[in-house]
């Protein structure tokens, strides 16, 4: 797993961590307000992002999880359950994609950026 990423196992609950000031994570930021300038990817505008982008291309997680973002964090709560684990995991799997792939999440963001409500 990436150090950006992080997913932990409670009583009542499955917690995925996306540390968005690490590095790489703020140059891919970067690149995303160059091309929209409403993209400024705090917490808040990585939440909207990620939603937008899982209701187009993996919607079966879209009521699998509540979020909690931050300036510099954005946070996912999953149900302690194995559907829970398997929808967080499958979450950090499409943040990694995204992150590790900016020039599919550029190409993204250039097509569908007016469409998001960002922050």
């Amino acid at each position: 797993m990436k150090d950006y990423i992080n997913i932990e196992k409670f009583d009542d609950c499955i917690d995925l961590a996306f540390y968005i000031e690490s590095e790489e994570v703020m140059a891919v930021g970067e690149k995303l307000e160059e091309i929209n300038e409403n993209a400024y990817m705090n917490g808040e505008n990585w939440g909207v992002l990620l939603d937008f982008y899982i209701e187009k291309n993996a919607p079966e997680l879209i009521d699998t999880y509540e979020v909690d973002a931050e300036a510099g964090m954005y946070a996912a709560s999953f149900e302690n359950s194995p559907e829970g684990e398997k929808a967080a995991q499958a979450m950090a799997d499409i943040i990694i994609s995204l992150v590790e792939n900016e020039d599919m999440l550029i190409d993204f963001v250039s097509e569908f950026g007016d469409e998001i409500e960002w922050d």
